[in-house]
């Protein structure tokens, strides 16, 4: 017989004479012990994954945080730009009330309102604001307004022949449409 033989036989002996109700109590007492690391290796990592869902979630909160003021400030300061733009129309009409007071002639303050006019077109234009002008087209329920319909007999029928009010469209949207009279077989 080798020795592990032995080793092994005198192992089962040992078992063998140990009383019966002793070993699972002692076999229970280590598995018990097993579990309790295990739990507490298992609450461990739920404390950890806890620290980090209330770090994610107030890493979040400040990013909701910044995004709200930044965007209140996009809000704020929108027409910054476009209201820089204007400054030189009002400066322009600033200087034809002053020159009218002054007593220009009427042919000097027809030229500054239309040089106004021009930059005013020139400022709208730099944010896509454009001018909705159809004298001489069709007549168009989707930007245009009809406010009342003339016969006449030199024009096709549903022709824009007289222009009110322009309209106004920002970016391919209307803003305000052109308010028109539109002809009518007479």
């Amino acid at each position: 017989m080798s020795q592990e033989q032995m080793a092994t036989q005198a192992a089962a002996e040992n078992v063998s004479e140990a009383p019966a109700d002793e070993l699972p109590v002692a076999t229970a007492e280590q598995e018990i012990e097993n579990l309790k690391q295990e739990l507490s290796a298992a609450q461990a990592k739920a404390e950890e994954h806890w620290n980090e869902f209330l770090a994610t979630r107030a890493e979040m909160e400040n990013l909701r945080r910044r995004n709200e003021r930044d965007l209140a400030a996009a809000h704020k300061f929108a027409l910054e730009k476009f209201f820089n733009e204007l400054l030189p129309v009002r400066d322009s009409l600033e200087m034809g009330i002053q020159a009218a007071v002054e007593g220009a002639d009427f042919t000097k303050l027809r030229e500054g309102s239309e040089m106004t006019l021009k930059i005013l077109e020139t400022a709208m234009g730099k944010f896509g604001m454009v001018t909705v002008d159809p004298q001489g087209e069709k007549f168009n329920p989707d930007q245009h307004e009809a406010l009342a319909m003339a016969p006449v007999a030199e024009v096709e029928p549903n022709t824009v022949i007289q222009v009110v009010q322009k309209g106004y469209m920002l970016n391919d949207r209307l803003v305000r449409p052109a308010k028109v009279i539109v002809a009518k077989a007479p």
